[in-house]
Formats: C-alpha cells, structure tokens, sequence
C-alpha cells in the first residue's frame, strides 16, 4: 500500500491543522494506521493509531489536543490537531500494517508502509 501525507504547514502556538494521509494500490484489505513524528536530533514517535474497528489509541503528550480519523472509505486518513506547541514541530508520517498488536500501536518498527511525511512547525 502507497501512503501520501498531506496538510502540513507553519501555524503559531495555539493554532490548529488537519494533516491528510492518502491510501492507495492494494485497497482491498484493512490496514491498521497510525500517525508518527520526528523532530530533528529526536528519535520518531508514535502520536496516534486507529485500528481496524475505528478504536483509536494516543500518545500522551497529544491527548485531548490531537484527533485520528478516517473517511468512511478508508482511503484517507487524518489528523485533526489543535491548541498546537513548539514541541509539536516536526515532520509528520502516516504508517499502516495488516496487523498491529494493541501493545504496539505506536511502536514504528511494527509498520511496513510508511509516506514521505509532511511538515509542521509551530511558532511561539
């Protein structure tokens, strides 16, 4: 499966995004997603997954401030973020898998797709 992420952009402290993950090529299956970030000079860290049945999982420094969905085709992920933080800057990747264990939700190395990624920063 092909992974585009979208939405990215600079927006100042408090601010709000949407970021946009595209699915395409082998549709057919159900893939559980998530939602990665990196900072530059910090390890990748998940933010926030949606399983196949729709439940979602979040990291906790974005909990209450962040929103992982879906379209009702499951062709296009997003990520609903508001009240936004300097910590926040980073880029931003969509993953998915066939399978992740809910112990492992936001644990990278589990994902076999992964997209370019889209910036975002956040200024004070």
């Amino acid at each position: 499966v092909q992974l585009v992420e979208s939405g990215g952009g600079s927006v100042q402290a408090g601010g709000s995004l949407r970021l946009s993950c595209t699915v395409s090529g082998d549709t057919s299956g159900t893939y559980y997603m998530g939602w990665f970030r990196q900072a530059p000079g910090k390890e990748r860290g998940g933010v926030a997954h949606i399983d196949t049945n729709g439940r979602t999982f979040y990291a906790d420094s974005v909990k209450g401030r962040f929103t992982i969905s879906q379209d009702d085709a499951k062709l296009t992920l997003y990520l609903q973020m508001n009240s936004l933080k300097p910590e926040d800057t980073a880029m931003y990747y969509c993953a998915a898998d066939s399978w992740i264990p809910r112990w492992a939700v936001l644990q990278g190395d589990r994902y076999s797709s992964w997209g370019q990624g889209t910036q975002v920063t956040v200024s004070s």
